[in-house]
C-alpha cells in the first residue's frame, strides 16, 4: 500500500491536477476542497495512514493558516507542505513559523512538487527515527513507539501496561529477534522508573567465571587481576531497571545470588565484606523452554518461579503476519532516510511476498531484508526482485522472480568426458560461497573451511552466540573455544 497524500484546495481543477501529479510519483491521494473537512479527516481514528498533506493557504471559511496552526503542532502529525498563488517572502516566513516543512508557488511544477514530498517524506522519517532513538536511550520509549498491528501484539502491549503500574518482576519468553527487549524497554518507559538508568545484561555472552564480577560487582584485590574495585550491574541499576536477556544461560553459582538479591534486595560483591542494597526493578528474557531447563536441573526450581511471576508470551513473526507490512513500512522509510535512498514506498506483490514468508529470523531477519533492499534499489518503489532470497523460498514467486541458484557443488559440471570440480561450497541459493579449492587447485584443510563457516554465521547471525551455535549445531562453550583457537574474541549481543 502507497503512502498516503491528504491534497486540501478548493479548486477542483488543482485538486484533479495535484492529483494526477501525485499519484504518478507512487502515492495514494485522498482530497478535500476546505479546512473544515481537512481537520474532520486528520482527527478521525486513522489519521495515521495519511502521511502528507498539501495545503491551499488561500480558501474560503477557514483558510489555510488557521489549518496549518491547528494541525502543526499536533504530536505525531504528518508534515505539511503549503501551496498559495501568492509568493511574498512574508507570507512563507508566517507558514514556515507555524509548522509548514515546505512552501510552493503556484503553479507548480511537477519536478519541483516531486523533490518536495519526497524530502519532506524523507525528512519526517529521519526525525521520527531520532525521536524513537532518543527516547530509547533516555528511558521513554513507550508501547506507542512500536509497531503493534496484531491482535496478539496488542495483547503483549496491554499485558506489558499493567506491568510497568507495579514492580511487579518480568519474564518476557519468545524466540530470537522477536524484540523482547524493546518489550522491556517499553515496561520501563511507561513505569515510575522511566528516565532512570536502564542496564541490559546478555546473560549467554559472559564468561562463566566472570558473571559474579560482572553481575555483583567486586572489592579491590579480592581475586587475581581486581586491580580496581568494579561496581556491578546490579547496582549500576540501581533506582532502574536491571534486563537479564537469555537468562536460561545463567550458571548455577551466580543463580544462588540472583535468588538472593530478588529475595532480600542484597548483593554480595566479590570480596566484600558486607552486603550492599540496592533498589532495582528486574525483567528478565529468554528463548529458551525454561520448564525444561528446570527439569533438566540446568536452572534452579525456586529462582524460576522468582523470575516468572508476570510472563509475557512475545509471538513469532509468522505468527503475527499483519506486522509485517507496517514493519517493512517503518524501516523501509529509515534505511531511505539513513542512506540517503530516493526509494519511498513498497509494492503491492513485493508486501505480498513478505507476508507469505514464514521469517524463522523473526523481526531482525525482517529488518536485515529490508536494509538489504534499500540498499540495492535504484528506484522509488521497492519490488519483488529486490528480495530474491526471499522469493526463492515462497511458492509463486520462485520461477518468476528469482534467477536460477548457481549449480551446487554436489552436481559437477560435465565437459565432455571430464568433470570439472566446484571451487566453492554454495550457500543457500549461491548468492554466498565459502571457497573449498586453494589457489594452487588443492583441496583447503577442514578446519580452514570450518572457520570460515563460524565467519560466515558471526556475520549472518550478528553475533548472537546463542543463534550462532544453535544453527552451527555446536554447543555454546564449543563455540567460543573455537573462536579463540581461531582468532575471534566474542562481542556482547
Amino acid at each position: 500500500m502507497a503512502k498516503l497524500v491528504l491534497i486540501i484546495d478548493d479548486d477542483p481543477a488543482q485538486r484533479r491536477i495535484l492529483g494526477e501529479i501525485v499519484r504518478r510519483l507512487g502515492y495514494a491521494t485522498r482530497a478535500v476542497e476546505g479546512g473544515a473537512q481537512a481537520l474532520q479527516m486528520l482527527s478521525a481514528p486513522d489519521q495515521g495512514s495519511i502521511a502528507l498533506v498539501l495545503l491551499d493557504l488561500a480558501m474560503p471559511g477557514m483558510d489555510g493558516m488557521d489549518v496549518l496552526r491547528r494541525i502543526a503542532p499536533a504530536a505525531g502529525g504528518p508534515p505539511v507542505i503549503v501551496q498559495t498563488g501568492n509568493g511574498s517572502l512574508d507570507v512563507a516566513k508566517a507558514a514556515m513559523r507555524a509548522g509548514a516543512v515546505d512552501f510552493l508557488v503556484k503553479p507548480t511544477s511537477a519536478e519541483r512538487l516531486e523533490i518536495s514530498i519526497r524530502s519532506a517524506l524523507k525528512i519526517e522519517a529521519l526525525q521520527g527515527e531520532i525521536s524513537r532513538i532518543k527516547r530509547r536511550a533516555e528511558g521513554t520509549l513507550t508501547f506507542a513507539d512500536l509497531v503493534l498491528r496484531a491482535e496478539a501484539m496488542r495483547r503483549v502491549a496491554a499485558l506489558g501496561q499493567r506491568a510497568a503500574a507495579s514492580n511487579i518482576p518480568v519474564l518476557i519468553e519468545g524466540e530470537s529477534g522477536v524484540g523482547k527487549e524493546l518489550i522491556a524497554r517499553a515496561i520501563q518507559g511507561e513505569s515510575e522508573r522511566k528516565s532512570r538508568p536502564f542496564v541490559v545484561v546478555n546473560c549467554g555472552a559472559i564468561p562463566e567465571k566472570l558473571v559474579e564480577s560482572i553481575l555483583f560487582g567486586h572489592e579491590r584485590g579480592s581475586f587475581t587481576g581486581a586491580v580496581d574495585k568494579r561496581i556491578g550491574k546490579f547496582q549500576e541499576a540501581d533506582g532502574g531497571t536491571l534486563f537479564l536477556d537469555e537468562i536460561g544461560e545463567l550458571p548455577l553459582d551466580a543463580q544462588v545470588k540472583l535468588l538472593r538479591a530478588l529475595h532480600d534486595g542484597e548483593i554480595d560483591p566479590v570480596g566484600a565484606k558486607k552486603p550492599i542494597r540496592v533498589n532495582f526493578r528486574l525483567i528478565s528474557a529468554t528463548n529458551r523452554d525454561m520448564i525444561r531447563l528446570v527439569k533438566d536441573g540446568k536452572f534452579r526450581e525456586d529462582l524460576y518461579y522468582r523470575l516468572n511471576v508476570f510472563p509475557i508470551s512475545v509471538p513469532s513473526l509468522r505468527d503475527r503476519i499483519e506486522d509485517v507490512p507496517e514493519l517493512a513500512r517503518h524501516f523501509l522509510a529509515r534505511f531511505a532516510a539513513e542512506e540517503g535512498r530516493r526509494v519511498t514506498s513498497i509494492s503491492g506483490q513485493a508486501l505480498e511476498l513478505l507476508a507469505r514468508y514464514s521469517w524463522p529470523g523473526n523481526v531482525r531477519q525482517l529488518e536485515n531484508a529490508m536494509f538489504r533492499a534499500v540498499v540495492l534499489s535504484d528506484g522509488y518503489e521497492l519490488a519483488v526482485n529486490e528480495f530474491p532470497q526471499i522469493a526463492a523460498q515462497v511458492e509463486g514467486f520462485r520461477s518468476a522472480n528469482v534467477t536460477p541458484p548457481a549449480r551446487a557443488a554436489s552436481q559437477p559440471v560435465m565437459l565432455g568426458a571430464e568433470r570439472t570440480v566446484p571451487q566453492t561450497i554454495a550457500i543457500g541459493n549461491g548468492v554466498l560461497g565459502i571457497q573449498a579449492i586453494t589457489d594452487q587447485g588443492e583441496i583447503r584443510p577442514l578446519e580452514d573451511v570450518e572457520a570460515d563457516m563460524i565467519r560466515l554465521a558471526l556475520g549472518r547471525y550478528r553475533g548472537h552466540m546463542t543463534e550462532v551455535a544453535r544453527r552451527l549445531g555446536i554447543g555454546r562453550s564449543t563455540l567460543y573455544r573455537k573462536m579463540r583457537e581461531i582468532g575471534l574474541a566474542a562481542r556482547p549481543t
